[in-house]
């Protein structure tokens, strides 16, 4: 079995695979330096942690760590440096294995941002599927995680629960902003499924928009930036009039 191959299989079997390296250091180091431009100041549209009004987050823009940034948006367009990882082509041929389709299309209205988590003021991501505010003609749509540093459970890396995107849940597993309820003993089982995935800088993380993930805060002392799309096969249309359909998806 090729490495692609085996990364399919895992892909299917647990709703994500890690594969490692697969950027190199010098577009990781370039990537980085473009970043930190973007941050100091931080250059709009930026979504700020006092924004989301996350377990953690600071409570309005204008408090202590009101100004804190958690994602440039519209990765995309802002610089060529970016729009090369999103075509690039090992991605783009592993996103077509996992996803058995000829043509895909990155989309601009989910994801396609720079994530960063600052010490001090990151806030708290609980556990949810992705799909749980996306509207497509399916629910299979596939995101890339591009770690530009390390990542671990100290620094606020993603948390996972394998195979949670083969599930199907009730109405009532979830709370009204559609994460995960834990004070549920039927939630319990398979949250204690969870495991951390830690990437070093050029590692990519794939993962299905149906797969349960979570995230901490940055306890560490330095921030995490992440490099995060999504994609969708050119069949698996986004719904008109929805939030999905705003800007029109880029084909790769």
């Amino acid at each position: 079995m090729t490495h692609t191959e085996q990364a399919a299989v895992d892909f299917e079997e647990n709703g994500y695979v890690v594969l490692r390296n697969l950027i190199p250091s010098d577009e990781v180091k370039a990537l980085v330096e473009l970043i930190d431009h973007s941050l100091n100041p931080a250059l709009a549209p930026v979504e700020f942690e006092a924004d989301v009004h996350y377990p953690g987050a600071p409570v309005s823009r204008g408090a202590p760590g009101g100004q804190t940034p958690r994602r440039l948006l519209h990765a995309y367009g802002r610089d060529r440096l970016f729009q090369q990882i999103g075509r690039h082509p090992r991605v783009v041929d592993f996103l077509k294995t996992f996803m058995h389709a000829d043509q895909i299309r990155l989309s601009q209205n989910h994801h396609n941002c720079v994530m960063t988590k600052h010490p001090g003021f990151s806030s708290v991501t609980s556990w949810h599927q992705d799909i749980r505010y996306w509207r497509f003609d399916q629910r299979d749509l596939v995101s890339t995680w591009l770690a530009l540093g390390p990542e671990t459970r100290e620094n606020g890396g993603l948390l996972v629960i394998p195979g949670s995107h083969k599930l199907d849940f009730e109405p009532g597993q979830f709370d009204a902003s559609m994460f995960l309820r834990t004070d549920l003993k039927a939630n319990s089982t398979l949250l204690s499924k969870a495991t951390v995935v830690e990437l070093q800088a050029g590692d990519m993380l794939f993962f299905h928009s149906r797969t349960l993930h979570a995230a901490g805060q940055n306890e560490s002392g330095t921030i995490k930036r992440s490099l995060v799309y999504t994609y969708r096969a050119e069949h698996n249309q986004p719904i008109p009039e929805t939030r999905s359909a705003v800007y029109e998806d880029i084909p790769v």
